[in-house]
């Protein structure tokens, strides 16, 4: 029995992640989005196991679709560019969210920032999580 091979681990990461700029930031405020989801669940009282899961797994879709842009980078010879414009979208799409909870839990958000917050939740008014649960009673029913 051998040792593992580092090696080959690192060429992996290189081929699925490449040379992410910003990757660690994106890992970072995923992190804390979890955190400040599952303290405005908690303050809301729907902490629901199954929606957590459901966010979990889309953070874990997250990093798909990054793997995606860096293979598609790699195979269009395009220097990361694709990658770096996916990876800046969920971070602005992380950090909205952050935000999002922070407000809700209670925290002081800039006016500005609250009224345009307010205006995006109104056009999402039906959750992902809502959105899946209809879909699946609309199933059953047929």
């Amino acid at each position: 029995m051998g040792a593992v091979n580092l090696e080959h681990l690192e060429a992996a990461r290189l081929y699925l992640f490449g040379d992410v700029k910003f990757l660690h930031l994106l890992l970072l405020l995923m992190a804390l989005d979890i955190v400040t989801g599952v303290s405005k669940a908690i303050k809301n009282g729907k902490l629901w196991s199954r929606k957590s899961l459901f966010g979990y797994a889309r953070k874990l879709l997250i990093l798909v679709v990054i793997i995606l842009a860096n293979v598609v980078d790699q195979i269009l010879s395009l220097n990361g560019a694709v990658t770096y414009a996916t990876v800046l979208f969920y971070i602005a799409n992380e950090g909205l969210s952050i935000v999002e909870n922070l407000a809700e839990v209670g925290v002081l958000v800039p006016a500005g920032l609250a009224e345009k917050l307010r205006a995006i939740d109104k056009d999402n008014s039906q959750s992902i999580t809502e959105e899946i649960r209809s879909e699946f009673n609309d199933k059953e029913e047929k």
